[in-house]
């Protein structure tokens, strides 16, 4: 083996072969296992053409889809201690969260993002299914109340759009904290008379799904999303029944009066923009119209004989006299009285 083993002839093998295709071209339906080729997944919003199945999408794309034009502007976390636990299983917590942010591309599981929708202000918090399983820890809690503060502070609408598993087990008895914070970050919005709507996505579970999830003013939800706190096996388990088919879906949260609407993705936006400008608008106020008479003069035609009441006379009691013998006659009758006093 010599240098032109080694380095010449790798680099003249590299320049002519053709470089491998990549591996995620197609992508394959959970639901149907028809095989889609990406552009067509992603031209049809990540919905499987075949069946309609509701894949997971990410929460940037979600926002491009939402805002107007496609423009938006994100705004930055609270910094929070990262892991007050100092948290280690398998792995150290810190590091789950490096390998999370460097794979994704983000911070943490919730995205905070302002713009137009519809023409008006609006804030949207969209959460990252991808980022450790959409999971609730301190820095979501924290970006909920910032969602909370800036829509108050815009008079703007705030959309939630979770995905989670839960609670984040890493944080500990902090994670479940931030149920109690994401219910006051809403009370926020709707103390100052603004509309709080949710989009329930799959999955939508745990604490997630016992707190802000289930509080919007308008609960609207994909189709066939996974709605519910604990798992149909745990459940069934705990219970020692089978559950319904289609159980915990949002079709039969909907049949149930759990959600408002299921609405397909691509029509989410206008449905939003529609319930936005219904919860937004002023009822106007009803008009005082006078009634016209009939052109005589004097104004409003005057009852006829027939419409008026009849007057009704009303006549003086009869005179009542006492006789010597104590009695009291009135027209014709008599009655015993009390005898004179002498």
């Amino acid at each position: 083996m010599n240098w032109i083993t080694n380095y010449v002839r790798p680099k003249i093998r590299a320049l002519v072969q053709k470089p491998d295709a990549p591996d995620n071209l197609w992508e394959k339906c959970s639901s149907c296992s028809q095989m889609i080729f990406h552009r067509e997944l992603e031209n049809n919003l990540r919905v499987c053409p075949h069946c309609g199945f509701h894949m997971r999408i990410a929460a940037r794309r979600r926002l491009e889809l939402l805002f107007d034009d496609a423009a938006f502007k994100v705004i930055e976390l609270p910094e929070v201690p990262l892991d007050p636990l100092k948290f280690r299983d398998r792995k150290r917590y810190t590091d789950r969260l490096r390998e999370a942010q460097a794979k994704n591309g983000a911070d943490e599981a919730i995205v905070v993002a302002h713009g137009t929708m519809g023409g008006k202000a609006t804030v949207i918090a969209v959460f990252n299914f991808a980022f450790m399983g959409g999971s609730m820890g301190i820095t979501v809690g924290e970006g909920l109340l910032a969602a909370a503060r800036l829509a108050v502070l815009q008079e703007a609408p705030l959309i939630v759009i979770p995905a989670s598993g839960g609670a984040r087990m890493q944080e500990g008895i902090l994670s479940l904290m931030q149920m109690p914070r994401s219910v006051a970050a809403v009370e926020l919005v709707k103390e100052a008379g603004q509309p709080y709507i949710v989009v329930l996505t799959d999955p939508t579970t745990g604490g997630v799904s016992a707190s802000f999830a289930m509080l919007g003013d308008i609960s609207l939800a994909e189709p066939g999303a996974v709605i519910g706190f604990a798992g149909q096996r745990v459940i069934e388990e705990t219970i020692r029944e089978s559950l319904p088919e289609g159980f915990q879906r949002a079709e039969y949260l909907l049949d149930h009066g759990m959600v408002d609407m299921v609405v397909r993705r691509g029509e989410l936006r206008d449905t939003l923009v529609r319930i936005l400008a219904l919860l937004r608008d002023k009822v106007p106020s009803a008009e005082v119209v006078s009634i016209k008479g009939d052109g005589r003069k004097g104004g409003a035609r005057k009852p006829a004989a027939a419409e008026t009441a009849p007057e009704i006379e009303i006549l003086p009691p009869p005179l009542a006299k006492r006789t010597e013998a104590g009695a009291v006659e009135t027209a014709g009758n008599t009655e015993e009285g009390d005898a004179p006093r002498r």
